[in-house]
């Protein structure tokens, strides 16, 4: 009767958004850390990978974590894996914290011989956000990922690599779908100079896309063996 009477006098009921507690104790299923109520039944209503960001944030390690009730603070080590969604880190360290407003945050941490990796599928089908750097910095409230410390960024379409950004620090709003580059990447033997780098090519199914399928599909056909010209006559 209550709530009919708020009905009749045009409010809305909202539910509680309040952050569900991280469980007390580990063991050996992943850890679940659920998002608030709020934000998954939003969720119902936003495409499947545009609501990556509303999914609950599950980590799972080979390792025993720690887990800082009091600050909401979690540390896995050990092959660890972060999903949301279609998202996946993977690092050999990921440090998250719940904040005060219930959402997480994730530092992922990598080595510079074995980076910390990150992939998301895109809205588009068959396309792919895949990254990786030193240390990724995950914030759910704003859906932006840092790659930080020789980061390369890619878009794939399939299998292959459709454009490519690469520099000291790429910053990627899965939401907008904006990159940002700052910095140069470290000197390597392809990028001796460290410069910031970007392939980029022509969008599918534009016209630019489909003459460069068509150049590169003449480029890959066996050309005509050359001809010989017949031998001269001797001079008498």
């Amino acid at each position: 009767m209550q709530q009919d009477s708020c009905r009749d006098a045009g409010h809305r009921i909202l539910p509680d958004t309040r952050p569900i507690a991280v469980p007390t104790r580990l063991d050996s299923r992943p850890l679940r850390v659920l998002a608030p109520l709020l934000l998954i039944l939003a969720a119902a209503s936003v495409q499947a990978e545009k609501a990556d960001r509303f999914k609950p944030l599950n980590v799972e390690a080979d390792l025993p974590g720690k887990i800082d009730l009091l600050n909401q603070f979690v540390v896995f080590n050990g092959n660890v894996v972060v999903t949301k969604g279609t998202m996946v880190i993977r690092a050999a360290r990921i440090e998250v914290r719940e904040l005060a407003d219930g959402y997480h945050t994730a530092v992922a941490f990598g080595t510079p011989t074995q980076h910390a990796t990150f992939r998301q599928k895109r809205d588009a089908p068959d396309e792919f956000i895949a990254g990786d750097a030193e240390r990724l910095e995950y914030d759910g409230k704003s859906d932006v990922i840092r790659f930080v410390t020789n980061a390369s960024v890619r878009r794939l379409r399939g299998s292959e690599i459709s454009d490519e950004i690469s520099g000291n620090l790429v910053t990627y709003d899965s939401t907008t779908e904006v990159f940002n580059v700052t910095g140069g990447a470290r000197a390597t033997a392809a990028n001796p100079g460290g410069r910031v780098r970007a392939t980029l090519t022509p969008r599918e199914g534009s016209a630019a896309a489909a003459e460069a399928a068509r150049a590169a599909a003449s480029a890959a056909s066996p050309q005509p063996p050359l001809r010989t010209a017949p031998a001269l006559p001797a001079k008498p």
